[in-house]
């Protein structure tokens, strides 16, 4: 007899990113913005569980805190070691399938993480994503994989880049790990909707009160990516800052080259 995998979303999040400190407990919509996007992420009808996977460094006691404060789990492990922090809450959890989201993400869609975990499901495939390449707007990436390939990126991902982001050696798709990726119906990957630098956060508050209906004011789950394409069109809003995307990443990789 089958049985449905445990599909568990997990959210890295730490207080110390070098380009905005602390921006994962930033005020957004009246939360913090760790806050705003679980509540964000919770509407995904195939996700079992939700945890934040954040470090056991002392900078990450106030994030730990607020976490405990709205009742979301938290998983704390190596602050460098991303990859490790990640494989240690995933088998905390019991997780069979995992969604990968990173805390600086708060317009996250629910319908996408569900979308990444119904391919998943399809069988066949061991990691799925939307971001290889990228055609949603930066900061609703989403990435499911299985259990068994992230065990097997954590045993062997040598490169601190792989340990550091997690996912680079499953995207790889090296130890016969298989990989499928998936677009939308537009190229939007031109978008900034990832708060990464001060000035993000403010891009991102600006679509929110652009979706604000007529009475009242929006909430994390008051709209989706499509209230967000509409708003932008409507008030003539622009892409967002010109950062690179997934700049960590391409720093760590020049760092190695």
């Amino acid at each position: 007899m089958s049985t449905t995998p445990k599909r568990v979303a997990i959210i890295q999040a730490r207080m110390s990113s070098s380009r905005f400190p602390g921006k994962v407990l930033a005020p957004l919509g009246g939360l913090p913005l760790i806050v705003f996007m679980v509540e964000r992420v919770r509407q995904a009808r195939l996700v079992d569980q939700i945890m934040v996977a954040t470090s056991t460094d002392s900078t990450d006691d106030p994030l730990a805190h607020v976490l405990a404060e709205h009742g979301i789990s938290c998983f704390r492990g190596n602050l460098n070691d991303v990859l490790d922090r990640f494989v240690q809450c995933a088998r905390a959890s019991l997780a069979d399938h995992v969604v990968r989201l990173t805390g600086d993400c708060p317009l996250m869609d629910a319908d996408l993480v569900d979308r990444g975990l119904s391919e998943l499901a399809k069988g066949g495939v061991d990691y799925v994503s939307n971001v290889a390449p990228p055609s949603y707007p930066d900061g609703l990436d989403v990435e499911c994989f299985t259990m068994q390939a992230l065990e097997t990126a954590w045993r062997e991902a040598k490169l601190p880049s792989e340990r550091e982001h997690v996912t680079p050696y499953l995207r790889s798709g090296v130890s016969g790990i298989r990989v499928r990726n998936w677009s939308g119906a537009a190229d939007y990957s031109a978008l900034r909707w990832t708060v990464d630098h001060p000035d993000d956060l403010h891009h991102v508050a600006s679509l929110i009160e652009a979706c604000r209906p007529t009475e009242g004011k929006s909430t994390p789950v008051s709209f989706d990516r499509f209230d967000l394409f509409r708003a932008i069109e409507r008030h003539a809003l622009g892409a967002g800052a010109s950062h690179l995307r997934n700049e960590g990443l391409l720093k760590s990789l020049a760092a190695e080259s």
